[in-house]
């Protein structure tokens, strides 16, 4: 499924709220939480994290993974957290709207 602009970003924020995770296990829990509905490939992923902390939302740092292996955690900021609220809000309100649309249209 191909997402609309934007919302890669907000799936990795809001996945990230919960802990500090590196990038293969923030795949895993959209894939997870999703249901299997949303496979992101590191193509779209990295380019991504990138964007988010680029932008001051998240911020890496470098640790071992579960399997022993060194990998960059990342973690959200403040600006972050505001971004999450924000983009939340405006996509619950979006999907709000759209749902209304196709149930009486």
């Amino acid at each position: 499924m191909d997402l609309p602009q934007g919302t890669l970003d907000l799936l990795i924020l809001k996945t990230l709220a919960l802990e500090p995770l590196h990038g293969w296990a923030i795949s895993e829990r959209i894939q997870q939480i999703s249901k299997e509905a949303l496979r992101i490939r590191q193509g779209s992923l990295y380019p991504a994290l990138h964007r988010c902390e680029r932008k001051g939302w998240i911020k890496p740092k470098w640790g071992v993974s579960e399997n022993n292996r060194r990998a960059k955690y990342y973690a959200l900021t403040r600006a972050g957290v505001k971004q999450l609220q924000a983009d939340e809000a405006a996509w619950r309100q979006l999907s709000l709207a759209v749902g209304l649309l196709l149930d009486h249209a």
